[in-house]
């Protein structure tokens, strides 16, 4: 008779009903199926499928709702919550959330995973016996990936980062592709279970793909010469930068190279909106 184990869905026969819920068993060991947990009256004998999971308490205990992942099923789940000190926690279907620990994500506290942001897991359990969400590897992202043809290159793609290494993330797209973001292909460095959008730079012999996080030129002059005027308006219409101002200046300010910051000034300056003026740039009126 295989044992009870968290994280496993099995069929057990009720043993015994109590004012509260039903003992359920597998012929040698008992587990509380309380009646909140149960979708369905219980009788003396009667089989019912359940998920094994620990409560609040960690004691292992039933529930007749089916969780999005177990210790054999990957998918999507949901980042509810973040604790400094344990790691993030994520909705898998039960009244219980599930943790992932602080040892399985990245070093840097700014790469965690957000509220709202997916991780592709299944589950595991710790040396302790404590019921852990855990992250899909490259191989088992491989298994639900799909081969991107030639003909996606330079085509906009939509997808998630699922790993974050020192030089860059590993994302893939609502349709299946694999790829990897460099990191001098972003502005800001993506964070796991982040959604992203950009293009493809290249399509790659195994049907990976290489992906940019930067818009391209002309929508990036677009988003540059918004930004720069936001700026200007939030000082009132002048401020200290030009376009012979340095580099570092304008990369720490504005996040973008000066070749980027000429650019859009220049269009800035070409549709009348701006001017400079001794070393500062002023909105016109």
């Amino acid at each position: 008779m295989k044992r009870l184990i968290a994280g496993e869905i099995m069929t057990l026969m009720v043993k015994r009903k109590t004012p509260f819920g039903y003992f359920l068993t597998n012929g040698t060991e008992e587990v509380l199926l309380h009646k909140s947990e149960a979708n369905e009256t219980l009788a003396v004998d009667d089989e019912a499928t359940v998920f094994l999971y620990h409560d609040h308490d960690g004691r292992l205990c039933a529930t007749m709702k089916m969780p999005k992942i177990t210790n054999n099923r990957y998918d999507w789940v949901e980042v509810v919550d973040v604790v400094p000190k344990l790691g993030v926690f994520v909705d898998i279907g039960i009244s219980k959330d599930v943790l992932v620990s602080i040892d399985d994500l990245p070093s840097l506290r700014s790469l965690w995973p957000q509220r709202g942001d997916q991780l592709y897991c299944s589950l595991k359990t710790d040396k302790r016996g404590r019921l852990l969400a855990k992250l899909a590897d490259d191989e088992t992202m491989k298994q639900i990936a799909v081969k991107a043809p030639e003909s996606a290159f330079n085509q906009n793609i939509r997808g998630r980062v699922y790993r974050v290494i020192k030089v860059g993330a590993f994302l893939i797209s609502d349709v299946g592709y694999l790829g990897f973001v460099h990191e001098s292909q972003w502005r800001r460095e993506p964070r796991l279970g982040e959604a992203v959008e950009g293009r493809i730079i290249a399509v790659k012999e195994d049907g990976t793909v290489n992906v940019s996080l930067l818009p391209r030129k002309h929508e990036s002059i677009d988003e540059d010469a918004a930004a720069i005027y936001a700026y200007l308006e939030s000082r009132g219409g002048a401020m200290p930068y030009h376009d012979k101002s340095d580099p570092d200046d304008i990369q720490a300010r504005f996040h973008m190279s000066k070749a980027a910051f000429k650019r859009a000034l220049g269009r800035l300056m070409k549709e009348g909106k701006v001017y400079q003026e001794n070393g500062w740039t002023y909105k016109k009126e």
